[in-house]
């Protein structure tokens, strides 16, 4: 099985789970870490002193010491025998695939030269592969009240024709108790972590609490890598889920018995609270999915409970649950970007500087609406101003110091550098910067520090005092006049024509004319 590094709010998740009472076992299923994982962070709190049961959130302090109290500990990796299972993992998911019991497969491999203990040939397998799960189905327990709530989506209908003429299907987040089945539905366009967490915050405004376990399918907007051992939440919602005080456990993929409260909710849901209405805009559906959870799905009496949804929230769930949120939450947006050679990171069409040795590095970047929070690692490397799509937010101790004027533009810092090379190279500059957009010029200013730093300042502005005097602004020449050691060549006005007398030229006179009558006639000699 591939490691992959455990990021600061898994560890938090877990020890908040631990210090519940919720099993080792259980944290593992539910944050998607591998069981000894957990009993490391465990055994790290446990040294720390931190005992379960404790009422006290886990700090930043807590969490800093159980991470330093595992620091240098290396992490166990798998034998050679696991290597040598995954260097023939196709072969052993194809005979699986093909009904071949494990005990053979085994044996096969041995015909390869593989020899593996069966022991880690079923581990394998069942980590990696999946084998080994129960095919039967077992009843269900509804658990107590007020403790989970199951959530599916699925597409609904469409909406009238918009101003453009078109028609636009939307999604519905369905939320189910697991004892009362009081259903909530929320009506929206994308299904993304923002989205859900919209839905989230309505349905505990609906319940009038939060319940204490969420059962969503393996939607990318919560799990980000399904799994049915070690599934991998989305950061953006488990750091919701902490803020709020519940947890997560995923359903299984295609296993419609972990959440068998919402499983056929969308088709009816679709048909019953939807089908044959006119609905123009996601409002409309929004108010109409109120009404339908409320007066009409709520007081109708349930197949199998037989009793109003709506009351039987309000007698045995209502007052189970944890208090509901009273400050909006503040939607995070988690990203990776990668720094450009610019220093430069993209975060939601917004740039933001990184120091010169995150260049051409792949960084984890979480934004909310105040700040942005760059992390290598666990460690927070650099935090920026929010700033709106098309903004950017540069810090110029991000850039190398030689290359910071040009970075930011600064053109009077260029020009203070000339001034200080001497006179005539700071008035050289100030002439080359009169501009319009005085930053394209910049790369002339820096050919002429350049030729300061070459030929020494006072020969360089002993030759800027003569080009200026010739009127002549070109670095070019300016250089090629101080490699020939020569003064500027300064144009000559241009002397009046003189035509010189030639020794056989005749004189004006032999091509006068005379006129006489009609007809001309020369000069006579």
């Amino acid at each position: 099985m591939a490691f992959r590094e455990v990021t600061m709010v898994e560890v938090k998740e877990v020890l908040r789970q631990w210090l519940a009472g919720v099993g080792k076992k259980t944290i593992a299923a539910r944050v998607g870490l591998d069981p000894k994982t957990v009993r490391r962070y465990v055994g790290a709190a446990a040294a720390c002193g931190l005992v379960p049961g404790a009422t006290a959130a886990v700090t930043d302090e807590a969490l800093a010491a159980v991470v330093a109290e595992l620091s240098g500990v290396p992490a166990r990796e798998h034998g050679e025998a696991w290597k040598q299972c995954l260097r023939y993992r196709a072969f052993i998911e194809e005979k699986l695939a093909a009904q071949v019991r494990l005990s053979k497969v085994r044996r096969l491999l041995l015909r390869h030269g593989v020899e593996v203990p069966y022991s880690t040939l079923h581990r394998f397998a069942a980590v990696e592969l999946g084998f080994g799960r129960a095919r039967v189905t077992m009843p269900v327990a509804d658990g107590e009240p007020g403790e989970e709530l199951q959530v599916d989506t699925g597409w609904m209908t469409l909406l009238a024709p918009g101003a453009n003429g078109k028609r636009r299907r939307f999604r519905a987040w369905i939320f189910t108790p697991s004892v009362s089945r009081y259903r909530f539905v929320w009506p929206c366009f994308p299904e993304t972590t923002a989205s859900a967490i919209e839905a989230c915050e309505h349905a505990w405004e609906f319940y009038g609490g939060v319940f204490r376990v969420l059962v969503p399918d393996n939607t990318k907007a919560i799990v980000a890598k399904a799994d049915p051992l070690e599934p991998l939440l989305s950061q953006g919602f488990l750091e919701y889920a902490q803020s709020r005080g519940f947890f997560i456990d995923p359903a299984r993929v295609r296993q419609a018995t972990d959440k068998a409260r919402v499983e056929r909710t969308v088709r009816d849901v679709r048909d019953d609270c939807f089908g044959g209405e006119d609905l123009a805009t996601l409002d409309q559906a929004r108010e109409r999915a109120l009404i339908w959870c409320r007066d009409e799905y709520g007081a109708r009496r349930h197949s199998t409970t037989r009793r109003l949804p709506r009351e039987h929230f309000e007698a045995d769930e209502r007052a189970r649950l944890l208090p509901a949120p009273t400050q909006p939450y503040d939607v995070p947006v988690w990203a990776e970007p990668k720094v450009g050679r610019d220093h430069l990171a993209s975060i939601e069409g917004a740039l933001y500087s990184l120091p010169t040795r995150f260049v051409r590095r792949r960084l984890r970047a979480r934004a909310d609406s105040r700040l942005v929070h760059f992390y290598d690692g666990r460690e927070v490397v650099k935090t920026h101003p929010r700033m709106p799509r098309g903004g950017r937010s540069v810090d110029p101790n991000d850039f190398p110091a030689d290359r910071r004027p040009y970075a930011l533009r600064d053109v009077r810092f260029l020009a203070r550098q000339a001034e200080e090379r001497g006179p005539s190279v700071g008035l050289f500059a100030a002439r080359l910067l009169e501009a319009p957009l005085p930053w394209t010029r910049m790369r002339a200013v820096y050919a002429l520090l350049g030729l300061c730093r070459r030929y020494g300042d006072e020969r360089v502005d002993a030759a800027c005092a003569r080009a200026l005097a010739a009127d002549m602004l070109s670095v070019h020449r300016l250089a090629r006049m101080l490699k020939l050691g020569a003064p500027p060549a300064v144009a000559p006005s241009a002397p009046a024509r003189v035509i010189p007398i030639g020794r056989y030229l005749r004189p004006s006179s032999t091509y006068s004319i005379r006129r006489s009558g009609n007809h001309p006639q020369g000069d006579e000699t």
